[in-house]
C-alpha cells in the first residue's frame, strides 16, 4: 500500500519545482541572509543560530499571511504598504548604521555572555524584524506561491508543505553564509569582522534606500 505524506493537491514534481525557484531567490543576498553572514563573522556559527530561527519564524508569517489574503491586502492598499514599507526600511537603516559605526575584532573566544548585542532573543529578533517587515516578501510570496496551490483541493495543508520546504530552504542557505562568516574570521581574525560588518552595513543601507523608493507593481 503506497503511503502518501503529502496534501492531495501536490506532487513531488510541484514541490520541487517551487523549492527551485525559491531557493534561487532566498539564495540571493539579502536583508536576512546579510544578517547571517555578519552574525557568524561576529559570533560564530553556534551563537548566529537564534537569527536563523528567527528569519525562518517569518517565513511561517509570510506564508500564513498569503493564506490569509494579507498579501493581497498590501497590493490593493497604498496605506498599508506605506506603513510595512516605512518601518521596514527605518529599522534596515538602523541596522545598517550600526554595523558600518562597528569597530569589528570581536574576541570571538570568549562567550560574550555580557554582551547585549549577543543576547539570543536580540539576535533572533532583529532577523524576524527584519524579513516580516519587508513589503517585497509579501507582495513575492503573494504572487508566486498561489501558483503551486491546487485551488480545487483544501489549501491550509498545502500551504503548510509550502511553508516547510521554504523554510528549510531558508535556514540551509543562512547557515551557509554564516559558516563563511565564520571561516573568514578564522582565517583574517580581526579585519575580517570589520570588513564584513561595514560591508554589510553598506548593503543594508543601500536596500533601505531601495525598499522606501519602492512602489507596488514595480519589478
Amino acid at each position: 500500500m503506497e503511503i502518501n505524506l503529502l496534501p492531495h493537491a501536490l506532487s513531488i514534481t510541484t514541490l520541487a519545482l517551487f523549492a527551485v525557484v525559491a531557493l534561487v531567490t532566498i539564495a540571493t543576498p539579502g536583508p536576512t541572509v546579510l544578517l547571517a553572514l555578519a552574525n557568524g563573522a561576529r559570533y560564530g556559527v553556534r551563537r548566529s543560530l537564534p537569527g536563523m530561527l528567527g528569519a525562518v519564524s517569518s517565513d511561517f508569517v509570510l506564508v500564513g499571511s498569503v493564506a490569509l489574503g494579507l498579501g493581497a491586502v498590501l497590493a490593493a492598499s497604498e496605506f498599508w504598504f506605506s506603513v510595512v514599507k516605512w518601518i521596514g526600511a527605518i529599522y534596515l537603516a538602523w541596522l545598517g548604521i550600526r554595523l558600518l559605526r562597528s569597530k569589528g575584532g570581536l574576541d570571538l573566544s570568549r562567550a560574550q555572555a555580557d554582551d547585549g548585542e549577543a543576547a539570543p532573543m536580540r539576535i533572533f529578533a532583529k532577523s524576524f524584524l527584519v524579513a516580516v517587515t519587508n513589503p517585497k516578501g509579501y507582495l513575492f510570496c503573494s504572487a508566486l506561491l498561489p501558483q503551486f496551490i491546487n485551488a480545487a483541493e483544501p489549501q491550509w495543508p498545502q500551504y503548510a508543505a509550502i511553508s516547510v520546504v521554504f523554510a528549510a530552504l531558508d535556514f540551509s542557505v543562512m547557515l551557509g553564509y554564516a559558516i563563511i562568516g565564520a571561516r573568514a574570521v578564522s582565517l583574517l581574525r580581526r579585519r575580517a569582522v570589520l570588513w564584513l560588518d561595514r560591508s554589510c552595513g553598506a548593503i543594508l543601507l543601500a536596500l533601505a534606500g531601495t525598499m522606501a523608493f519602492y512602489r507596488r507593481g514595480s519589478n
